[in-house]
């Protein structure tokens, strides 16, 4: 029988494999969800109102939005959902019904309906309501051509809206292009916030998205800024992803969120739940990141007019 001597250099941590990359990243992840327990948050009662935008498909924009409103109302925070995605994705993470009998953003934009008669609450959470999209969205666009006054349509429901509810934030979802969706998204917001997904091609949309604001602010919104960026989809173990990173840092250095999201099989499997990552799985790396994301959100200053 042959026995294997043990190296003396070697400690016993590392002989039975605890300082390895898992267990830093476990041990990281511990650390950092105790700091989130401590976490308490004011709300001063003004409501926000974010449009998560990207004409670049595939970013992570829905899955942003509802993640980091379901964080907001962990939180505390009374948020509001608008889906104004045809594809309704938004709508099934919060666990909300959109078939096609069902009132939705379609009803408000078209029929007047008020905002107040389609909203419904998500079951994740009381303080999660969502005005969910159906597919007779999809032909709004045309349909909206002849509407008077079609670019701020959804801006008067939401301020009818407000005038009666407390809300503390407004998080609205666009389809990915900027038809009049889109715009009514942008002329409806104060805030605009765009998920960046961590490739080269992201850096491309986001030129074309800027554009699109500027021409917002000067023609139909001039309280219109860009407020917030979130890196998602982040791979540290690519140098692409970090030169990205770094450059979309560089240019904005205001605007970008220090949390980062990262690739996360949780949370592409809890939109098949019906749930937000935060409720599907609320210890897992990409729920305590969209759980960062939202409190550096919620610390924010609201910038003026002036700015």
């Amino acid at each position: 029988m042959f026995h294997v001597k043990q190296s003396e250099k070697t400690s016993p941590t590392e002989a039975f494999g605890i300082d390895t990359p898992l267990a830093r990243e476990i041990a990281d992840l511990s650390v950092r969800r105790r700091q989130l327990e401590g976490v308490e948050l004011q709300f001063s009662g003004q409501t926000r109102v974010l449009t998560v935008s990207n004409q670049k498909g595939g970013v992570g924009k829905t899955t942003s939005a509802v993640n980091i409103a379901s964080a907001l109302a962990s939180f505390g925070a009374k948020v509001l959902v608008i889906d104004l995605d045809p594809q309704g994705n938004a709508s099934t993470a919060l666990g909300v019904p959109h078939n096609a009998e069902t009132q939705s953003i379609y009803d408000v934009l078209i029929d007047d309906v008020p905002l107040a008669d389609v909203v419904q609450q998500s079951p994740e959470s009381e303080n999660l309501l969502c005005a969910p999209s159906t597919i007779h969205l999809a032909g709004a666009e045309i349909e909206l051509v002849s509407q008077v006054a079609r670019e701020h349509r959804l801006r008067r429901a939401v301020d009818q809206y407000l005038a009666d509810h407390v809300v503390d934030f407004v998080i609205i979802d666009c389809p990915p292009s900027l038809g009049l969706l889109t715009i009514n998204a942008f002329t409806a917001a104060s805030e605009v916030f765009i998920p960046i997904q961590c490739e080269y091609y992201a850096l491309e949309g986001l030129s074309q998205l800027l554009g699109s604001i500027q021409m917002i602010q000067k023609h139909l919104n001039p309280d219109l800024h860009l407020s917030t960026i979130l890196l998602t989809m982040y791979d540290g173990r690519t140098r692409l992803a970090q030169q990205v990173a770094d450059e979309v840092r560089n240019h904005f250095p205001g605007q970008v969120l220090n949390a980062v999201i990262p690739r996360s099989v949780r949370v592409s499997e809890a939109p098949s739940f019906g749930q937000t990552v935060i409720a599907y799985d609320g210890s897992s790396a990409g729920a305590i990141a969209y759980r960062e994301a939202a409190v550096e959100i919620a610390s924010q200053k609201t910038q003026s007019k002036e700015k």
